[in-house]
């Protein structure tokens, strides 16, 4: 607990035992007889105590009620749960002190125990949902926890001195020890270690991270020293953003919460118009007809009778299980959803999600790695013969020249090669090296000839090479002048993304889109793989959006269009889609800030999930919402009709959001599967 919500149970307890000893004493008094005599000898002196004491307890647990209610009247803002319960107890304060010492008489129930209780149990339905506003903050409370507080930058001398991260510039070297907080988004240059990403990805294992590797803020470094060449400001690091993101997420309010703003705005109002017509009609509707006693009479029974059901009729219209329980269900869902590594903006997207029926992916960095890698080495029969060893080995052998031969290259099937080659590469085996512009490279490996390229560096040697392959860039490879075989390089499916798509299927995704700038022939291939309903291939940026305005205009009312994608490129198409999900840990500054949702760990498997989240999310803003103004409305007759005391109103308002809450904590819980 906060110290606030200490000190506020400290009030309750100290209020509540006060009135408890005070109704029992009430209850035991006239059987004691020297204080029953009190009792009637002093009966003014003992009314004015006990009303002093039952002031002093009401003091204690709703003082500050009162004190926000005058605030609100001075500022204008009169119509508020204050202003309701401020009315409703201190009205039946005055009530029983009225009743108490013989001013009126009154058949319904009217003492200071009633207007303490509705109080006390008011104070105590606010601490419960304090309560579960902070453990529904957690998770996200968790994420400040990744803010870096300092940087280490080296000084002349070699020594690590700590700065502000906001202090460091684009290219400074920054020290960060076993045990820190990764401040600024970066490349190591020194050093290895393992990276705990688990505050922003969810993932509880570690990865291992070298020289050459890019690493994110917020993470933690867990074993060895590393030195890390900064690639942004720290305004523009992936920690800040994630921050602003969260931060921001509840300014922009779902359309459940503004119906609820807007209902508030006129219910509350319109209730307290309703009590005041119920306290006086009902009288002066008697008085007109000949019944009770005239205005100026000194017997006030009927009106003190009236009076009493409308404060009634206030405490149970107080709408505190709506305008408590909806935020915090959303609240909930975000907290929940950042808690996996799903980043959503605001309550409004959480909203949308969960009515999404169509979900258009990108597929490089999206459905696929977004890295090419060798995924097939095939050896020709005559080049296996020739050898005269395994099919295994000649294709160990056609990677170890193809690799020699690219070694001088930087270009990215250079890059595939060398990485796919498990040997050393000794750059002394290489001579004579060729580059062939649009066709590929020739050079000398221990002497023989090799050139290794596409198709048209084939036909430049008049070599018969394969021309049914699979799908892929192709590497053929020709070793001392004749055709040898052939290496495919591709952009290797992310292993989470076949799951992905029969999840979104599962959760009830209608349709599966993918659009793509790659080849017809890659784009039909990876979309058979993972099971994608339609595929639009080689299109622009500017295709891309079109493709979504034909999917939008084409939907079914309400059906909502969400699209995932990773890239620059992608930013537009983002903006466009009733909802964009960007992947948050490759993908590009440009497609994070257009996205509404934003996967930090790239897993296109969070989307079923997140949508999952959503689902139950929206689910349990509608029961709260049907439950509360369903027992309200049958409270509120029944207390118009004298039915329901005050006993009961405490229920529909203390007990229905008390239960609304409890309700909304749920959306904490979501399992992954």
């Amino acid at each position: 607990m906060t110290k606030k919500q200490k000190r506020n149970l400290k009030r309750i307890i100290i209020a509540a035992v006060i009135v408890a000893i005070l109704m029992i004493f009430e209850r035991v008094a006239p059987g004691i007889k020297l204080i029953n005599t009190f009792i009637e000898n002093k009966g003014l002196i003992y009314n004015i105590i006990l009303l002093a004491a039952y002031l002093a307890a009401y003091w204690i647990i709703g003082g500050d009620i009162i004190k926000k209610a005058l605030k609100g009247i001075s500022k204008g803002q009169v119509f508020d749960e204050n202003f309701l319960m401020a009315v409703a107890t201190v009205g039946a304060m005055v009530l029983g002190a009225l009743v108490s010492f013989g001013v009126i008489s009154s058949a319904e129930e009217a003492n200071y125990s009633e207007g303490v209780a509705v109080m006390l149990f008011y104070q105590i339905g606010e601490l419960f949902q304090s309560v579960a506003v902070g453990k529904s903050r957690k998770n996200i409370a968790s994420l400040m926890d990744i803010r870096p507080d300092y940087a280490n930058i080296e000084d002349e001398n070699g020594n690590p001195v700590q700065v502000d991260p906001s202090e460091v510039k684009i290219g400074d070297i920054i020290v960060v020890k076993p045990g820190e907080k990764i401040p600024l988004d970066g490349v190591i240059v020194e050093g290895s270690t393992g990276i705990d990403t688990r505050a922003l990805t969810g993932e509880s294992v570690p990865r291992t991270a070298g020289a050459g590797d890019e690493v994110i803020s917020g993470c933690v470094n867990m074993s060895g020293l590393i030195k890390i060449k900064t690639t942004k400001l720290f305004g523009e690091s992936t920690v800040s953003k994630i921050l602003d993101l969260v931060e921001n997420s509840s300014m922009k309010k779902s359309k459940s919460e503004n119906f609820i703003a807007k209902f508030a705005r006129y219910y509350t109002p319109a209730v307290c118009y309703a009590a005041l017509a119920l306290a006086i009609l009902p009288p002066i509707v008697n008085l007109i007809m000949g019944h009770g006693v005239s205005w100026m009479g000194t017997d006030y029974n009927a009106w003190s009778m009236w009076v009493i059901r409308a404060l009634t009729f206030l405490v149970i219209s107080c709408p505190c299980a709506l305008v408590i329980s909806i935020p915090l269900s959303f609240f909930g869902g975000i907290g929940a959803a950042s808690s996996r590594g799903i980043l959503v903006k605001g309550s409004n997207y959480l909203e949308t999600l969960s009515q999404t029926k169509i979900v258009v992916f990108d597929k490089t960095g999206t459905l696929t790695e977004g890295v090419f890698k060798v995924s097939q080495i095939k050896a020709c029969d005559s080049y296996v013969k020739k050898e005269n060893v395994s099919e295994t080995e000649a294709a160990d052998k056609l990677l170890m020249y193809a690799a020699h031969a690219e070694s001088y290259s930087d270009h990215p099937i250079s890059k595939s090669l060398k990485e796919a080659y498990s040997g050393e590469l000794n750059a002394s085996r290489v001579t004579d090296v060729e580059e062939i512009g649009g066709h590929g490279v020739a050079a000398k490996v221990d002497g023989i000839s090799v050139a290794a390229g596409n198709s048209k560096l084939m036909k430049k040697l008049n070599l018969a090479y394969d021309e049914e392959i699979p799908v892929g860039t192709v590497v053929y490879v020709a070793i001392a002048g004749e055709y040898a075989g052939y290496i495919i390089i591709s952009d290797v499916i992310k292993s989470e993304a076949s799951a992905a798509i029969k999840g979104l299927k599962a959760s009830g995704v209608t349709k599966t889109v993918m659009l793509t700038g790659d080849a017809s022939t890659v784009a039909n291939y990876v979309g058979a793989e993972l099971g994608i309903d339609e595929i639009h291939s080689e299109l622009l940026p500017g295709d891309k959006v079109e493709q979504v305005e034909k999917l939008l205009d084409a939907r079914k009312a309400k059906e909502k269009l969400a699209f995932v994608g990773d890239g620059i490129n992608d930013a537009p198409v983002l903006s466009r889609a009733d909802i964009g999900i960007a992947m948050g840990a490759m993908g590009s500054d440009a497609a994070i800030e257009a996205a509404d949702v934003v996967l930090m760990d790239d897993n296109p498997n969070r989307i079923a999930l997140a949508m999952k989240i959503s689902r139950k999310c929206l689910r349990i803003v509608y029961e709260n919402i049907v439950f509360a103004l369903a027992v309200k409305f049958i409270c509120l007759v029944l207390g118009a009709f004298g039915i329901a005391n005050m006993w009961i109103a405490i229920f529909a308002d203390v007990g229905v959001m008390v239960i609304a809450v409890l309700n909304a904590i749920r959306c904490l819980r979501v399992k992954d599967k």
